[in-house]
């Protein structure tokens, strides 16, 4: 039985507060206070020495140079300091998107524009009154592709119908001035013209090549959209409280034990932000999703689909349809006329010549496509290093603003003291926090401001995936997202997983399997401070010989 005395002393040893080094000169607090006074605080009531730090709640209950309300203070400022690092990484990601929207939208753009001037500079010209008194037809047609692009609620392809209906009304009233045909008779006329086809295969083909690259061009360019307004609501999301202690834990703890130069070791800070960032992490399957659909639908504008050629011959390919029906005019009214019959003479008679074609075609279309290569494989690297941007961003922070030890560092802060760390380092995401040593995470309550982020990274990869594959999707009360809303439109789970079996490309997404524990919740463990991993096998050691004394 002479354990017990032995054993107790151990124990009340083990249990004694230490000292932050080994004289037994109280330590002074000027480091302490030199930082406490930099961060903005009243140097009023901050001790010039250690005191005892019973009172301590956060920090470990050693001898301190921190008070109560030093302890509340630098867990504030510790919360918005951190808030702070995830926004500032936030907006560099938000500035690349941004950037390459940009850079795509001005291009795409200016593409349209050009076309346009070009149309507007060659046509009075060439075509005479046949341009100058339906300029209004080609100018409706530049305005809806334009709407369309911004995700206005517009069908391409009736956008394109309509205007070669309306084309070909005004141009063979102009063609047969000495007619007088009616609405109606106009009205019969269009309704052959799929069958007589007045402007050749051109609409057919403009058709086909326009839609494609249309939706892949604004899907693209919704698309960086999305994924910058993803990111700036994700950083905007409060630390919980049991984060905002476990923060203060790694960041102002030290500073309090004394130990102002010793940095956090870098396993324990992981821990740490993958715990405060658990939700964060469940972004980075779909957002790794959206950026290979970016970069999918990229190819397509730089490759099949032709954005360049497509986009700016738009004017050429008009010029194209109008001679056709110039030099087929007479076979072509020879059609019509026996299909809807022949109409009136007018009395008006024959209008001047000018009405006449003018001569060949002649319009050529400068090529910007290395322009847009470049931006491509700009964007393409971009997207490629973002991908892992959830899953990196803790060791990211922990590296460049947390500035933890090495990895190998064995005399780094713990979070109790100066020495190594021994916890395993946790996986990625909010299921695989249940065991976190250092924040309390209830697995069982995902944040609902960022599943609706995850759903909106949904709806964009379905709707890249159907752009890839050359189909129009449902933008409809879309144009804040263009504006750079990209959430606020989330639909139910059916309307969703319907839209999403649309494409032969989309994938299963993965999702993070919670698992069901009943009591297991970590509430209020972070109020009581751990004991270091050397207490406990002394005290283990202890319980032993304890217990074999006993049983001889």
């Amino acid at each position: 039985m002479r354990v017990f005395p032995w054993g107790f002393w151990l124990l009340c040893v083990a249990s004694a507060p230490a000292r932050g080094d080994s004289g037994s000169k109280a330590r002074s607090c000027a480091e302490v206070r030199q930082l406490y006074g930099a961060k903005g605080f009243s140097l009023s009531g901050v001790p010039q020495a250690e005191i005892s730090g019973e009172h301590l709640r956060i920090c470990p209950q050693g001898y301190t140079c921190c008070t109560s309300e030093m302890e509340e203070n630098f867990a504030n400022k510790s919360r918005s300091e951190f808030e702070a690092m995830m926004k500032e990484a936030g907006r560099s990601v938000q500035a690349t998107l941004t950037a390459q929207h940009r850079s795509f939208d001005s291009y795409f753009q200016d593409l349209l524009n050009k076309s346009e001037k070009a149309l507007y500079d060659a046509f009075p010209s060439m075509y005479g009154e046949l341009y100058t008194q339906n300029a209004k037809v080609f100018k409706d047609l530049y305005s809806e592709l334009r709407r369309y692009y911004r995700s206005s609620n517009v069908n391409l392809e009736e956008a394109l119908n309509e205007f070669w209906t309306r084309l070909l009304e005004k141009l063979f009233k102009l063609l047969n001035p000495q007619y007088h045909i009616t609405d109606e008779y106009l009205d019969c006329m269009v309704k052959h013209a799929e069958q007589h086809r007045p402007f050749g295969e051109v609409p057919r083909d403009l058709k086909v090549k326009a839609t494609r690259a249309f939706i892949a061009a604004r899907s693209y360019a919704q698309g960086f959209l999305v994924g910058s307004d993803v990111v700036k609501k994700v950083s905007q999301v409060s630390l919980s409280h049991e984060c905002t202690r476990a923060i203060m834990k790694l960041m102002y703890c030290p500073h309090c034990r004394g130990m102002s130069s010793v940095k956090p070791c870098n396993n324990y800070c992981l821990n740490v932000v993958k715990g405060c960032l658990a939700n964060q992490a469940d972004l980075s399957t779909e957002w790794k999703y959206l950026m290979d659909s970016l970069i999918g639908v990229a190819d397509r504008i730089d490759g099949p689909y032709n954005v360049d050629t497509v986009i700016g011959t738009i004017h050429v390919r008009i010029a194209e349809a109008i001679s056709n029906l110039q030099e087929n005019k007479d076979s072509i009214t020879s059609k019509v006329f026996q299909g809807c019959g022949n109409p009136k003479i007018s009395t008006k008679g024959s209008s001047s010549e000018d009405k006449k074609r003018r001569g060949k075609v002649t319009l050529e279309a400068k090529s910007s496509a290395q322009a847009l290569e470049m931006l491509v494989l700009d964007a393409k690297g971009n997207l490629t290093a973002l991908k892992t941007y959830w899953i990196t961003l803790p060791s990211s922070l922990c590296s460049k603003k947390v500035m933890a030890s090495s990895a190998s560092d064995d005399k780094c802060w713990n979070g109790m003291t100066k020495g190594s760390y021994l916890p395993e380092v946790m996986g990625d995401g909010l299921a695989n926090q249940i065991n976190n040593p250092e924040v309390e995470v209830d697995i069982t309550k995902p944040d609902m401001t960022i599943r609706q982020q995850i759903m909106q990274l949904k709806i964009m990869t379905n709707r890249l995936g159907n752009a890839n594959i050359g189909n129009d999707v449902d933008f409809q009360d879309t144009s804040d997202d263009m504006s750079g809303s990209g959430s606020g439109d989330s639909c139910p789970d059916d309307v969703c997983g319907k839209r999403l079996s649309k494409s032969p490309s989309t994938r299963q997404p993965e999702t993070h399997a919670i698992p069901k524990q009943s009591g297991h919740g970590v509430s209020g463990a972070s109020s009581r401070p751990l004991p270091s991993a050397s207490l406990l096998l002394l005290l283990l050691s202890v319980a032993v010989i304890a217990a074999q004394h006993l049983w001889r």
